[in-house]
C-alpha cells in the first residue's frame, strides 16, 4: 500500500474470541502474518483483505479504518474508498474503486450469496465472471454473483473509477 491504514483485525478477534490459530483456520492466512497485521508491522494486500472478510463473515469496511475523505490504494493493485461504510439493516457497503489504465484485479469468490453491483462513472472497463469478460460503458451498470471468482479491467488508456456496492446475505 502507498500509506498506512489501520486494520481492526486485533479488536474484531479479540471481540469474537479467537485465537490467532481460529483465525488462521477460518481464513487460510498464516499466524505469523496475522500477528505482523495485528501489530503493524505489515501491511496486508486487498487479496488477504478479502481472505479475512470471507473467513470471518464480516465485510471488507469492518477490517478498514481510513482517514475521512481519503481512500486506500494498494501498490500494483486497485484504490479504494469507502463511500458507505457497511450497514447491518441493508447488509451492504458501497466503495469507490479506481483501476489504472491496463490494470486487471483479480478477486476471489466472496462468501455464499454475496453480489455486486458496479457503476462505470468515468470511464469504461470490463469484468470477468461466469467464465467471460462483461463490458461496462461509462455511465452504465451491471449486477453479478460475487461468490465466483471475477475480475476487473481497465483496457483504457486513463484511469476509471467504479462504484461498487457489496451486498451481503441475511
Amino acid at each position: 500500500m502507498d500509506r498506512d491504514i489501520q486494520i481492526n483485525l486485533k479488536a474484531l478477534r479479540s471481540a469474537a474470541g479467537l485465537s490467532l490459530s481460529a483465525v488462521q483456520e477460518l481464513t487460510g492466512v498464516s499466524k505469523a502474518m496475522l500477528g505482523q497485521i495485528e501489530r503493524g508491522e505489515s501491511s496486508p494486500t486487498i487479496a488477504t483483505l478479502w481472505k479475512l472478510s470471507k473467513g470471518l463473515k464480516l465485510p471488507l469496511s469492518a477490517l478498514i479504518t481510513e482517514p475521512p475523505q481519503q481512500g486506500v490504494h494498494f501498490a500494483d493493485s486497485i484504490s479504494v474508498k469507502t463511500l458507505f461504510p457497511y450497514d447491518p439493516k441493508l447488509r451492504s457497503e458501497t466503495f469507490v474503486v479506481g483501476l489504472a489504465p491496463g490494470l486487471t484485479h483479480e478477486s476471489a469468490a466472496h462468501r455464499t450469496g454475496v453480489v455486486e453491483d458496479v457503476f462505470a462513472v468515468d470511464g469504461d472497463f470490463e469484468m470477468y465472471f461466469d467464465g467471460s469478460w462483461h463490458p461496462v460503458s461509462q455511465g452504465n451498470s451491471l449486477r453479478f454473483d460475487a461468490d465466483q471468482p471475477h475480475a476487473y479491467r481497465n483496457l483504457g488508456v486513463f484511469p476509471v473509477h467504479i462504484h461498487n456496492t457489496i451486498h451481503y446475505p441475511g
